[in-house]
């Protein structure tokens, strides 16, 4: 197993910084703000030859050792995340700022650290441009042994700190990269629809912060887990509101942080608040998904809060705003209660395998030729369009490539209609189905070379 190393201290020390040197990755959200980090972020490090797993933590408060009660605020609950991660742990990093100097803070939670038994390090970061035994010379007197120096922004003095840190923990051997079979999920919706809820239901534990306060997931929290025996690496991530609304810098980075872990995953799956209906914003998502070729599953979330007209309504606002989607499976589920849940894997596997399926050439012709024959194509200035031959041009999502004559013409619609024929014809579940046409070269064509004309010798008259 790989040594667990949680970085902990107090807010805006550089944490999340120091996470991105270890993974080298910007998978933590920095931003000069603090509070930025509330769940706990897990990414991969490597020193050498010896991996390890890191946790970025939320800041620290001066007490952190009790545990929260019943309906504990966001702070608390953030606490609670950092908590967990220090369990977990088996060699802890205490950020502090070099520049300010050790404060009151720092002196409390250097005191609750000692009392962790467990290996503590010291860690004086934004020490750049400054003399790094003075910058580091305050910080003896937390009794944690040597403070290690160090610029996480800029890269120095990390090498110097991991190695101290792994020292004496066990060494692991080096893991294969993951396997391209495991899906990976991103959970996507607006604000306040329960991504987070869903998300701690579908783990089972309180893995990630829910509050009713909007906006509180701000980053995208990658979460390995096994269900029926099979991997699956789900992605919480932050509320999308429309552009007008998001002023703050940093919701525009986690908006970002968003739509890069769409592009990064294979299924999404888009959450959609029943009470609320479906509004522009879930339409641009699903929009969003679909044109990067994302398979798809709907989410109607707080069911079980809705009554029987309430629901016919619900029904009709999706069938209404999202008709572009209608290849996405639909699942009403609660995630407060975990009714409905049971479905939602069972439609992601259909649609992951769908978005990967092998397509074979006669049976793509023939399911052409079956649906031209069923309805043709239109007839674009006095001559009918002919498709005469299809083939899979890409997977994930599958595209065909149709071959014939004036596809340029084709209509948007007959596009749609050979899209669901090849659909139905596959068994596709969940994922958009992309049509590429191509078209010979006419031979009677102005870009063809003019033929040369012979004429007849007319006979010399002598």
């Amino acid at each position: 197993m790989r040594p667990v190393v949680a970085i902990v201290g107090r807010p805006n020390v550089g944490k999340s910084t120091l996470f991105n040197r270890l993974t080298r990755s910007r998978a933590a959200l920095v931003a000069d703000v603090p509070g930025v980090t509330r769940d706990r972020q897990y990414g991969d490090g490597l020193l050498g030859d010896r991996p390890y797993l890191v946790v970025d933590t939320g800041g620290l408060a001066a007490d952190f050792a009790g545990q929260p009660a019943a309906g504990a605020t966001l702070s608390q609950q953030v606490m609670q995340q950092t908590r967990q991660a220090l369990t977990e742990a088996d060699a802890v990093v205490f950020v502090v700022d070099g520049r300010e100097g050790p404060n009151a803070l720092d002196q409390d939670i250097a005191q609750s650290l000692r009392r962790l038994g467990k290996p503590v390090t010291v860690a004086v970061n934004k020490v750049e441009g400054m003399e790094r035994a003075v910058a580091a010379a305050e910080f003896h007197a937390f009794g944690l042994g040597e403070p290690y120096p160090i610029s996480a922004a800029h890269g120095q003095g990390i090498d110097e700190l991991m190695e101290h840190v792994l020292a004496p923990l066990p060494r692991a051997a080096a893991e294969q990269p993951a396997h391209a079979d495991v899906a990976r999920i991103a959970v996507i919706g607006r604000p306040n629809v329960g991504k987070s809820t869903l998300v701690n239901a579908l783990l089972g534990e309180e893995r990630v912060v829910v509050s009713e306060q909007p906006g509180t997931t701000r980053d995208s929290i990658q979460l390995p887990l096994e269900r029926a025996g099979k991997p699956y690496v789900l992605i919480d991530t932050a509320g999308v509101r429309r552009r007008t609304r998001v002023h703050e810098a940093v919701e525009k980075f986690s908006v970002i942080k968003t739509l890069q872990a769409v592009d990064e995953a294979n299924v999404v799956i888009l959450v959609v608040d029943a009470k609320a209906g479906v509004a522009d914003q879930d339409a641009d998502l699903g929009g969003y998904a679909v044109e990067h070729g994302r398979s798809l599953v709907i989410a109607v979330n707080k069911w079980d809060i809705l009554d029987k007209s309430e629901r016919a309504w619900a029904q009709r606002e999706l069938e209404r705003k999202l008709p572009f989607l209608e290849f996405a499976p639909v699942h009403y589920v609660s995630a407060l209660t975990g009714a409905g849940l049971g479905g939602l894997f069972p439609s992601v596997d259909r649609a992951f395998s769908s978005a990967r399926r092998e397509l074979p050439t006669p049976r793509l012709t023939r399911v052409l030729q079956q649906a031209t024959a069923a309805t043709p194509p239109p007839i674009v200035r006095g001559r009918r369009i002919r498709l005469k031959l299809a083939h899979q041009g890409g997977k994930n999502p599958p595209l065909v490539v149709i071959h014939g004559n004036q596809t340029k013409s084709l209509p948007a619609a007959y596009r749609r209609y050979l899209e669901n024929s090849f659909r139905r014809a596959f068994q596709l579940v969940g994922t958009p189905v992309r049509i590429e046409c191509r078209e010979g070269t006419n031979p009677y064509g102005e870009s063809r070379p003019a033929r040369r004309r012979h004429k007849r010798k007319r006979p010399t008259r002598r």
